[in-house]
């Protein structure tokens, strides 16, 4: 590691023990990257306060990008240069962080789109034991993006469905600037099997269902225009990678063995401990009967659209479907205070209860058909709210004593 003088130091002690390895992945980048390594190695020598090293992760480069980048090694002392025989930027980053020696292991895309000052908030939670990873996200209160609408559109659009799907709590999963400590990240990188740009979606999703915690910086973010990247088969592949992920968590195959694990945490004052599991019905009936109606309302305005082009049952499928993962994940956070459960088993047990709710609507929707085969719209959706009504007395009846039951050992007192 090369330690490198600074004018202040946050902590003395922690700068001092802390090192850090920041990774660059580069594919076919002679151009543009002896300038981007100059930038970054002049702000790591005046103002990075730990010490460091940069590597160079060449991932199978067809131009003189290993040439330019071993030839730059002798005119910037800390870097280092790593050649990667695979194509891929998840590949060149999982073999440079599981090689590190470093406390701290980040990486930043060779462009320097997202701004360097951020760099410092990036790693600063991981050298004091605060957070295991850290993200840089243009989508949190405070950043600064600038970039298309169509690539504004997709990122948002794909955030939001992993934080539908997996219940995620990051906000941004495709940002190249990332940083994790390197005995908590080790682990974790023998279980993320995709090799492309799912890497870092796969990564973050697998921490979170791990219970370790990812810490969030809001970054300036400049679009870098000559992006390479191919929208088409990049959206195709994180789909089937959110996919992938999810039956992983469903099986188990997503728990990762010898990760350090944080204690549980202890309310200061015993007075400061919410009875929200046993012995807090009232305060989960209250819960559930507000998310109930949030979910109540959002299932008939999805119905009423969807009924407008498909059938009765198919609506309010797709309908269920969509409030039924809503719905689960803010029970499991607000309702039952559930965090330590699977989120892989609990939607899966979710679905189960969501299928005994479904066929109860349904079959409320096809006796009214049967007695009434024109009812109206106001009819159906009438009958439709009765149902869902008993449906989720039910529901809350099972999700409480089932899927959402307190472990013995674990309650609450």
């Amino acid at each position: 590691m090369t330690s490198q003088p600074v004018s202040a130091q946050p902590d003395e002690r922690t700068a001092v023990t802390a090192t850090v390895e920041i990774v660059v992945p580069v594919f076919n980048e002679e151009r543009s990257l002896p300038g981007c390594l100059r930038v970054l190695h002049r702000f790591l020598t005046d103002e990075f306060p730990y010490p460091w090293t940069v590597t160079v992760a060449d991932n199978a480069s067809t131009d003189a990008t290993l040439a330019v980048a071993r030839a730059l090694t002798a005119e910037l002392p800390g870097l280092r240069v790593r050649h990667v025989d695979g194509k891929g930027r998840g590949r060149a980053l999982r073999e440079a962080w599981a090689a590190s020696d470093a406390d701290v292991v980040a990486y930043m895309d060779v462009d320097l789109s997202t701004g360097l000052e951020a760099l410092l908030p990036l790693v600063a939670p991981l050298v004091n034991g605060h957070s295991d990873l850290a993200i840089g996200s243009r989508l949190a209160p405070g950043a600064r993006t600038v970039r298309g609408a169509k690539r504004e559109l997709l990122s948002r659009g794909y955030n939001r469905l992993i934080r539908l799907t997996h219940g995620a709590r990051f906000t941004d999963a495709q940002c190249g600037f990332k940083a994790a400590r390197t005995d908590v990240v080790r682990p974790l990188l023998r279980h993320v099997h995709d090799d492309g740009w799912f890497f870092d979606t796969e990564l973050l999703l697998l921490a979170e269902h791990n219970g370790l915690r990812v810490y969030e910086v809001p970054v300036d973010w400049v679009e870098d225009v000559d992006t390479r990247v191919a929208v088409g088969a990049t959206v195709r592949d994180d789909l089937r990678g959110l996919i992938r992920v999810a039956r992983a968590k469903a099986s188990g195959g997503a728990r990762v063995d010898g990760i350090p694990r944080r204690p549980e945490p202890r309310a200061v004052h015993p007075d400061a401990v919410l009875g929200r599991r046993e012995g807090g019905l009232s305060w989960q009936l209250l819960s559930f009967a507000a998310i109930g109606v949030v979910s109540t309302v959002a299932n008939l305005a999805l119905y009423a659209c969807f009924r407008t082009v498909w059938p009765v049952l198919a609506a309010n499928l797709a309908a269920l479907v969509i409030t039924t993962l809503l719905n689960t994940e803010a029970n499991r956070r607000l309702t039952f205070a559930a965090r330590h459960h699977s989120t892989g088993r609990v939607h899966a047990q979710g679905f189960v209860v969501f299928g005994l709710y479904y066929l109860s609507t349904s079959a409320a929707l096809l006796v009214l058909h049967a007695v009434e085969p024109d009812p109206g719209r106001l009819v159906e959706l009438s009958v439709l709210g009765a149902a869902s009504v008993l449906g989720t007395a039910g529901r809350f009846v099972l999700l409480r004593g089932w899927v959402f039951r307190t472990p013995q050992g674990k309650e609450t007192a």
